[in-house]
C-alpha cells in the first residue's frame, strides 16, 4: 500500500520540490500552502506522515503539530517540522514533532527522515 504524506509550506517553490521528490520516491503526496487547510486535509487524506513548515501565515507548524498529536485518530502520525531557525531544535521538539529538518535542506536528508519515520 502506498504511504501518504501531507506537506504544508507557504513557499510554493519548496512545496513543488518536496512534492516532486516524495512523489518520485513512490509516496502519495498532498500539499498545501494554507495552515487552515491542514486539519481538514488530515481528516480527509489520513496521511501516514505530515511535514509542516514552522513559519506560515495564520498559525505556526508547532501549534499544528500539537493539534495533530492531540487528535485521537492521528496522534500516532509522525510529524516533521521544517525550520529556518537554526539551534532551535529543543524548542521545536517541545511541540511533539518526531523530527526537524533545518532549511535550507538536502533532499537526501528529507527522503531518509521520511523513510525512517514511515516504515
Amino acid at each position: 500500500m502506498v504511504k501518504r504524506i501531507l506537506v504544508l509550506d507557504d513557499n510554493q517553490d519548496i512545496l513543488d520540490i518536496v512534492h516532486e521528490t516524495l512523489t518520485y520516491e513512490n509516496f502519495e503526496v498532498r500539499s498545501t500552502g494554507e495552515s487552515d487547510e491542514v486539519m481538514p486535509l488530515v481528516e480527509e487524506f489520513t496521511p501516514d506522515l505530515v511535514i509542516l513548515d514552522y513559519r506560515v501565515a495564520g498559525t505556526n507548524g508547532g501549534e499544528l503539530c500539537q493539534q495533530i498529536k492531540a487528535h485521537p485518530k492521528f496522534g500516532n502520525v509522525p510529524v516533521i517540522i521544517f525550520s529556518a531557525y537554526i539551534n532551535r531544535d529543543a524548542e521545536l521538539l517541545r511541540y511533539g514533532c518526531d523530527a526537524i529538518i533545518n532549511k535550507p535542506f538536502d533532499l537526501t536528508e528529507l527522503v531518509e527522515k521520511v523513510n525512517n519515520l514511515i516504515s
